[in-house]
């Protein structure tokens, strides 16, 4: 196998700057700026983030999720069940992460996760396409099975049990939203020396603004 000099690999971030003269007073309208800006430059999933949970006992874990909306939070959905949704019941700090690498961009989000409300779970679920509705239904998710088969055998016996009926939301299965007290934009710049600034929240809609060392 040839060797890979990983320690080599590496960008000279150019693309962009940041100061605090540069951002809006609100993190969630300075987000919306840059989210907006990634969907304009077509980056594939700009929806797509990190989201890092703490179990009981201490240990982080971290995966892949979709933003699917934002306004005083950020929500996703997922399962209640899932190990993400274990260690948000017993620890509901959280963080959520986005690196857009083409644009030299990343935004940190730390804060308390709670629960959407059941009727706003309700109508995301209902505009799911069929097949991701019957998916919520099949998968325990984070639950170890014996082999695909088992997930392939339930969808088609629940594909036969809903039939063309509606098909409700499962109860295990719905929206969360991070209320943010942190949260952070970095972007990248040349020998390393990155812009990063902080929004640190003080009191409703109130927010401390400071440039952080790279």
């Amino acid at each position: 196998m040839a060797q890979i000099d990983i320690a080599a690999l590496r960008e000279n971030y150019s693309k962009g700057s940041l100061d605090v003269q540069d951002v809006n007073i609100s993190p969630i309208e300075q987000f919306h700026k840059w989210f907006h800006e990634a969907i304009e430059s077509k980056l594939p999933e700009p929806n797509a983030m990190v989201i890092s949970t703490i179990s009981n006992d201490g240990k982080p874990s971290a995966r892949v999720v979709l933003l699917k909306g934002f306004d005083t939070g950020f929500t996703f959905f997922t399962n209640y069940l899932s190990r993400k949704g274990t260690e948000l019941a017993e620890n509901p700090n959280a963080c959520i992460t986005f690196f857009w690498v083409e644009l030299e961009r990343q935004v940190r989000i730390e804060g308390i996760i709670e629960k959407v409300t059941a009727e706003e779970s309700d109508a995301y679920f209902q505009s799911r396409p069929i097949g991701s509705q019957i998916g919520a239904w099949v998968s325990n998710q984070s639950m170890v099975i014996d082999n695909r088969e088992v997930l392939e055998e339930r969808e088609q016996y629940l594909k036969d049990k809903f039939g063309d009926n509606p098909i409700p939301r499962p109860p295990h299965w719905g929206g969360y939203r991070l209320i943010p007290n942190y949260v952070e934009f970095w972007q990248g710049r040349p020998s390393r020396l990155h812009d990063r600034i902080a929004y640190t929240k003080l009191e409703e809609h109130t927010w401390k603004i400071e440039r952080l060392s790279p």
